[in-house]
């Protein structure tokens, strides 16, 4: 089969696979967030349903809006997480698949989602969606440092390479020193508050914070534009968890080639992994107030900066 429509198969299933995946992280997310508020939340499936009837409905655009940028900025980002996926699907189910660099460019793929909202929210016209987007700007200046220092101290503390597919057989073959191993952990801890900074979840939900500034970028969405936004926010809350997986616990490590018990653990363990990082997310979410964005600034730049430097430093040694 040629090598273009492999890719395109690759991509079709990946886009697909992690859809499904983001949207039933989703309703984890709901139904502990209402067991927590001692509500009973919602069934499993309305996330899908919540899609499909936004799917239905009319896609209104303000008579104030520069509608390319209003339109193409949900669009955008959508396709940016699809590719992003797809790389670290192909990574995990064979790691020989990649190339040198990919890791570079899942983190651009991944930064484009938030400039996208951005970009939708500054050209909705919309005051409130200007300041939900200014806030976002924010926030992307303050956990963006933090992150990329902590990839690199993954990367420098295992298989010193930049591709998805040698940190994963790096890993899976190789001990790295103690000082690298706790940089690591230390690494994780800062991607972990990234990830939930990227995600805009509680605490740092600022730039939705629907009580202040009605959603936000948000706001002047509808239709099939606002399934989009939404099914790229699901996305982001399947792949982001599942490139930690892959940068710092050697990825999926499925393999039958040691037998069928040696397949099953290996497909046990990957869902322990991902609802584990699920869970730590959605109790941050559950357990903190919303904190102001001079407040987010601080903590990412004065707190997580440092920390994740350390880590740099600890596996370079």
């Amino acid at each position: 089969m040629d090598d273009y429509v492999l890719v395109i198969i690759a991509f079709i299933v990946g886009t697909i696979g992690t859809l499904v995946l983001g949207l039933i992280s989703k309703w984890i997310d709901r139904k502990v967030t209402a067991r927590v508020q001692w509500r009973k939340g919602p069934p499993w499936f309305q996330p899908f349903a919540d899609i499909i009837k936004l799917l239905g409905k009319e896609t209104i655009v303000p008579e104030t809006a520069r509608k390319t940028g209003f339109l193409l900025a949900p669009l955008l980002g959508f396709a940016a997480v699809a590719v992003a996926a797809t790389l670290i699907w192909m990574a995990n189910i064979n790691p020989e698949s990649g190339f040198f660099g990919d890791v570079i460019v899942v983190l651009y793929l991944l930064t484009i989602p938030s400039f996208a909202l951005i970009i939708g929210g500054s050209a909705s016209g919309n005051p409130l969606a200007a300041v939900g987007a200014g806030r976002e700007m924010k926030l992307i200046i303050a956990y963006e440092l933090p992150m990329l220092l902590a990839i690199l101290a993954a990367i420098y503390g295992s298989a010193n390479s930049f591709s998805l597919g040698q940190l994963i057989q790096n890993d899976t073959s190789n001990t790295i020193g103690i000082a690298a191993t706790i940089g690591c952990v230390l690494a994780f801890i800062v991607s972990l508050m990234c990830i939930q900074a990227k995600l805009g979840l509680v605490p740092f939900d600022i730039a939705e914070a629907g009580c202040e500034i009605a959603s936000g970028p948000y706001i002047e969405y509808s239709g099939a534009a606002l399934a989009l936004l939404h099914l790229t926010k699901a996305m982001l809350l399947a792949v982001l968890p599942l490139f930690l997986i892959t940068i710092f616990w050697g990825g999926f490590n499925v393999s039958f080639t040691e037998g069928v018990g040696a397949g099953i653990l290996g497909i046990l363990a990957a869902i322990g992994k991902y609802v584990l990082i699920i869970v730590v997310l959605v109790l941050v979410r559950n357990t903190n107030p919303r904190v102001r964005i001079d407040h987010a600034l601080k903590f990412f730049w004065f707190m997580m900066t440092p920390l994740a430097i350390l880590a740099l430093v600890l596996s370079l040694i």
